[in-house]
């Protein structure tokens, strides 16, 4: 028994044994994970195949936090561990019921990032409260007396307000314009002449995570700092780990694997014990905080082990411990691959030595779905986090640009996920967001040094770089493989999405209407405000399953809205897998029909190639309305396709381009001309019409420096202004590109920030995008100091000028709710109080 954790027949956090007695019943486990498949160019684990063979990583991943979980339906129901205030009511049998979700936490209106204490459970008080509190969000409420609040007044006061504000921007907006913001920012105008008291608005749920990675450490090398932010802000956070990650079951250094006896399942348990000190530490500060570590009946027939962190029980790790690969890209029968392409039938675990978990297993294809499908049931996310399901290849060597075992494993999720979202109708909605792999070592590194340091120290805490027996196992208390080297092939310099970066998920219409589209359960959600002051709907689900995060939108000449996304599709064959890039579109202005969804197809001709590597796409219409769709493809050019006047649609054309990386970004200038950009390794490139209406020019070199991936293009003051982020600082840069007579680039900017990554948006005098700390960060003008909002999001912002006086800005939370706010476009403007919109963690329509 180790000091870090504590196994069977140790102290539970809910009072009760976890010995035989309880069987198996809270989801504490441990496990191993392949280590790096080389540091010198890999494949046996000798090294990376430099800074673009990512080849050279057989990773080590590590999960977070666990929550309740569903056993086989054949066996006695088990649950995950959950935090103190869902006790157990018996050892051996667990009520689902309660265990499926656990306990709210209360947020300020404004939400701050720390969960608050939940209300006591069961208390009728409390429950007549959140009902109350829901219907009010709704405005369906009564009041106590039985009569409706008077609205009429309410609802003329707003409208008042509203006619001030759209009216008269320049003097009112400077004349107390924030204050009115930030009334019409409120869910609810108080009417104080009525003498209607105003409810307190409902704390927004902080959101529960789930992380699905193949190894332990891909989420420590890929989704750090996401994971630690979510962490520290006290969300319930709970990574569950397909493999083992066992390799050749060496655990060490270079300088020892020589003499160092294989021995996979204790490498598998090493593994494991620096995946929980790492967790501990970002927790609690403390690597060696114990863990209880449980069995638990898996829905797909099999067993897991589920480790709860006792000081910070909404913190879990479920090891599904099935077999890894072994090997980054070659044929591997036994594998997630090879069970996914039907190679082998079965897939067996591969037993860390110091499980709990006794009996092995072994799972179909349909099994490992229907696994992971019953740990979604038990957790109830309302954020997934998984790896990313179409890495690409090199084109030199066609070799993966990432570990088999990671995109595979990415795709079970989609399998489950989509089955999940069709099949359990009695959850919250949920979004997903895509991580890269490999493939961040040969981009320019997007983390401040600040945050690199702190990921690195995590990093070094599961390398066990000290080599004290902290954990008291014989198998050791980290992953030595990685000791060497503990930042990877820079990984821990950098986080990226491989999907969710558009900005302009956000929309406006001449009405001063508001439209919002993001990706929820797999299809496209909508919501919509009409008009300034409307009562927001949604989110309403868009017909048709299969979306890919990410969502662009444009407004047509005739002044209806299109969305753009790419949605992936399985088909009966493993071959059959495809991503393709679709749209709909309004039915009239204004409308809330939309159009089914049409196709415009894919350049790649097969999965089987390029592994259905395409970006999302980039949409703009030019000065002569003609609409256009551009995608990065998996050759790493541009391509694109034009509707023609009679709605029809040319053919993929190729627009040339090397070395492109993420997705491109498009607008149009004064003149009407569509400009496209696309971020390389070491730059921006870009392309030009010469005038409306005709096609795009050649390829041109900006000799912009070297920058993050996400770009953000906008048409204003006669050209195209690019947004995008200094590489290891996460300052926000800007500069301004015109187009007559070719492409030139003008007033290059470093406008500062609050580092952080990922996508800029910008619209009027507003830029917001994320914080180091994962919060929202904002500037509200130039010269004005950057702000930090305590909302911690999903992909990218989006904003958009509302008329011409207001900027809208939105988010998605991790609770996967819609979150609005404004500002004024005056001098000492500022963003009015964030507006959620909808029901509080909504459960899915059946």
């Amino acid at each position: 028994m180790s000091d870090s954790w504590q196994g069977p027949g140790a102290w539970d956090p809910q009072g009760l044994p976890t010995g035989s007695a309880r069987g198996q019943q809270a989801w504490p486990s441990e496990q191993g994970y392949e280590g790096y498949e080389g540091r010198q160019g890999y494949e046996g684990r000798q090294g990376y195949e430099g800074r673009q063979g990512h080849e050279g990583y057989q990773e080590h991943q590590r999960y977070p936090a666990q929550q309740p979980y569903q056993g086989h339906p054949q066996q006695q129901q088990h649950a995950y561990a959950h935090p103190p205030q869902q006790a157990h009511q018996a050892p051996q049998q667990l009520d689902l019921a309660d265990a499926a979700e656990p306990p709210a936490t209360a947020e300020p209106v404004d939400p701050p990032a720390e969960a608050a204490a939940p209300e006591a459970p069961g208390s009728a008080e409390a429950t007549d409260s959140r009902r109350r509190a829901r219907r009010l969000a709704r405005g369906k409420d009564v009041a106590r007396d039985g009569s409706r609040p008077r609205r009429r007044r309410r609802a003329g006061l707003v409208k008042v307000v509203a006619f001030c504000v759209v009216t008269a921007a320049g003097s009112l907006l400077l004349l107390r314009g924030n204050e009115l913001l930030d009334r019409l920012g409120s869910p609810t105008v108080p009417d104080k002449a009525a003498g209607t008291p105003t409810p307190a608005p409902e704390p927004p749920d902080p959101g529960r995570v789930l992380q699905v990675v193949a190894h332990p450490d891909d989420d420590l090398y890929f989704m750090n700092p996401d994971l630690r932010y979510s962490i520290s802000a006290g969300h319930p956070v709970t990574s569950v780990y397909l493999t083992s990650g066992e390799a050749d079951g060496i655990n060490a250094g270079a300088a020892k694997a020589a003499t160092t006896k294989p021995d996979k399942p204790a490498y598998a348990e090493a593994r494991q014990n620096g995946i929980r000190a790492a967790y501990a530490k970002m927790a609690t500060g403390d690597r060696g905080s114990p863990w209880t570590r449980t069995v638990v009946p898996t829905k797909g027939g099999g067993h897991a082990e589920v480790d709860v962190l006792v000081a910070k029980p909404q913190v879990n790790l479920v090891w599904l411990q099935l077999r890894e690969a072994g090997s980054v890209y070659d044929n591997a029968p036994d594998s997630l691959h090879g069970l996914w392409d039907g190679k082998v039938p079965r897939l067996d675990s591969m037993l860390a030595s110091g499980t709990p978990v006794k009996e092995k297993f072994s799972y179909s294809k349909d099994q490992v779905v229907q696994t992971l499908v019953g740990i979604l049931e038990q957790y109830r996310p309302t954020t997934v986090r998984s790896q990313d399901p179409t890495p690409g290849r090199h084109p030199e060597t066609k070799r993966y640009t990432d570990h088999q075992d990671h995109f595979y494993g990415a795709r079970f999720v989609q399998l489950a996920t989509a089955a999940y979202a069709k099949d359990v109708t009695d959850r919250p909605h949920f979004a997903v967001q895509n991580y890269s792999g490999y493939i961040n070592g040969s981009l320019p590194s997007t983390l401040d040094p600040d945050e690199a340091r702190e990921k690195l120290d995590i990093l070094g805490t599961y390398a066990w770089l000290d080599q004290q027996n902290h954990c008291n196992s014989p198998a050791g208390c980290g992953d030595l493989k990685v000791s060497d080297q503990p930042g990877g092939n820079r990984w821990s310099d950098s986080i990226n999405y491989t999907r969710g970066t558009s900005t302009s998920w956000l929309t406006s219409d001449p009405e001063h209407g508001l439209w919002a589209f993001k990706v929820l359960d797999g299809q496209v959600a909508l919501w919509h405000r009409p008009g300034l002051v409307g009562r927001w709907k949604g989110p309403d689900l868009l017909p048709g399953t299969g979306m890919d995060p990410g969502v662009s939108t444009v407004t047509l000449a005739d002044g209806r809205i299109a969305a753009f996304g790419t949605r992936t599709s399985f088909g009966a064959k493993p071959t059959d897998y495809k991503r393709e890039v679709v749209y709909v579109v309004q039915k009239q202005p204004g409308a809330e029909e939309f159009t089914e969804w049409q196709s415009l197809g894919t350049p790649e001709t097969a999965d089987e190639t390029w592994t259905s590597d395409i970006s999302a796409p980039a949409v703009s219409v030019d000065g002569t309305g003609q609409l256009a769709a551009y995608v990065r493809d998996g050759a790493y050019g541009l391509r694109g396709r034009v509707q023609r006047a009679d709605g029809s649609w040319g053919p993929w054309e190729k627009y040339g381009g090397t070395d492109l990386h993420g997705s491109p970004a498009t607008a149009t200038d004064g003149a009407g001309r569509r400009m496209v950009f696309c971020a390389t390794s070491k730059s921006v490139v870009g392309w030009v019409q010469p005038k409306p209406g005709a096609p795009l020019g050649q390829v041109t070199a900006t000799g912009l420096p070297d920058t993050t991936l996400p770009l953000t293009a906008d048409g204003r003051e006669g050209g195209v202004r690019l947004w995008f982020r200094k590489p290891g600082s996460g300052n926000v840069r800007t500069a301004l590109i015109t187009g007559e007579g070719g492409l030139k680039v003008s007033q290059m900017t470093d406008l500062g920030g609050l580092q952080g990554f990922g996508s800029v948006t910008a619209s009027g005098h507003l830029l917001a995008g994320r914080t180091a700390g994962g919060q929202l960060g904002s500037e509200a003008g130039p010269g004005r100091p950057w702000e930090r909002s305590p909302l911690m999001f999903v992909g990218a912002p989006s904003s958009t000028m509302t008329g011409k006086s207001l900027v809208s800005l939105a988010v998605v939370g991790l609770d996967a709710r819609l979150y609005v706010t404004s500002s004024a476009d005056a001098p000492n403007a500022h963003l009015a109080p964030w507006q959620p919109v909808g029901p509080r963690n909504a459960p899915a329509s059946p």
